[in-house]
């Protein structure tokens, strides 16, 4: 409640300025404000779950609409307050922010160029190769690995059809997703077969959970797994092109998650050992346990900067390579997103590991 409650009265602010900055006549400033706080109504619904209430064209519009004022309502926030500082600062002068063209301009012009950057960004996925030698490879074995797609009421069936060409023209060994490929909701991937578009996948699949999982219905999520021909691990592993892959249930389900050490104890230690874990939450019980490489997602690298700062902050490694011990991980910023559509200070990716033996 104390969470929505300041949503409402930063929005409510937000509103206020817009109100105040445009100059316009009243029954305008009230239009560009309502439709703001409209907006605003949308992203409720999205999180609530009560677009899906909705007819799908609708649904999508109501989600994407909604999740691209949130980024939007975020940088006004930041662009008003960096006003009024530099109108104390007397940098700009006191009438900017009131009945202003060059107010308008400077902040809605700035916005503009953002988002517009940030969508044109997003739709770039980036390859982030890994080579690693180890003498628990006999041949060599190409892996892509990829978490975070969203597929949802944003994320469309043209878009992950898209994702699939690039994975298949790496002509990979195993193809490994660490979690949250749907997004809030079953719905949508039903209405689109998106499980059509994943079994055009040329390699094995397998995957862990994520969040977005639970909250689309753990249930529903893992019959969309099995209609997609991927191999869900929970608390598990398995043996695939030579390596030992092990899933465990997200950090979501506190009282189904097993300890590590405790569904790994007759794993062949000669097979390089890979590790799907949602969240990078506890990266020392993948170290402690003797595992070769672990893959992670979840934290999208804030998404967009600022939110950048905050995921550093909460997490000991938020994104990119990392290592402990004999222990390599990769925390990656995700194939697609969550929300709106943008990547403001991160990149869209997906991983090729190139597994070779020790000469």
């Amino acid at each position: 409640m104390i969470i929505l409650l300041s949503a409402l009265i930063a929005f409510a602010y937000i509103a206020f300025c817009i109100y105040r900055i445009l100059p316009l006549p009243t029954g305008w400033k009230c239009v560009a404000a309502g439709i703001f706080m409209l907006a605003f109504a949308g992203f409720f619904l999205s999180i609530s779950g009560r677009v899906s209430q909705f007819p799908m064209g609708v649904a999508s519009a109501l989600y994407v609409t909604g999740n691209s004022c949130l980024i939007f309502a975020l940088y006004a926030m930041l662009l008003f307050v960096l006003m009024r500082i530099l109108q104390v600062c007397h940098v700009l002068p006191s009438g900017i922010h009131a009945d202003s063209w060059t107010g308008s301009t400077l902040v809605f012009g700035t916005i503009a160029v953002l988002l517009v950057y940030g969508g044109l960004h997003y739709h770039h996925k980036y390859r982030e190769e890994i080579n690693l030698t180890t003498p628990k490879v006999s041949t060599p074995v190409k892996v892509v690995l990829a978490s975070d797609l969203h597929i949802g009421y944003h994320n469309r069936r043209a878009e992950l059809d898209r994702w699939v060409d690039i994975i298949n023209s790496e002509h990979p060994d195993l193809v490994l997703f660490g979690g949250d490929i749907i997004d809030r909701s079953i719905r949508a991937l039903q209405d689109d077969d998106d499980a059509a578009a994943f079994r055009r996948i040329e390699a094995p699949v397998y995957a862990c959970l994520g969040n977005h999982e639970y909250y689309a219905g753990v249930e529903a999520s893992e019959e969309f797994y099995r209609d997609a021909g991927i191999h869900l691990l929970k608390n598990g592993w398995t043996e695939a092109c030579g390596l030992a892959v092990i899933g465990r249930d997200d950090n979501s389900n506190k009282y189904g998650r097993k300890p590590l050490g405790r569904f790994i104890s007759d794993i062949d230690r000669d097979k390089f050992t890979i590790l799907l874990d949602h969240q990078p939450e506890h990266l020392e019980e993948a170290e402690e346990a003797g595992i070769d490489f672990q893959f992670s997602g979840h934290t999208h690298n804030g998404q967009i900067w600022p939110a950048t700062i905050v995921t550093r902050l909460k997490f000991e490694k938020s994104y990119g390579r990392y290592v402990k011990g004999n222990t390599n991980y990769y925390i990656t910023s995700g194939m697609g997103i969550w929300g709106g559509k943008f990547r403001i200070g991160t990149r869209s990716e997906y991983v090729v590991l190139n597994l070779s033996p020790e000469n």
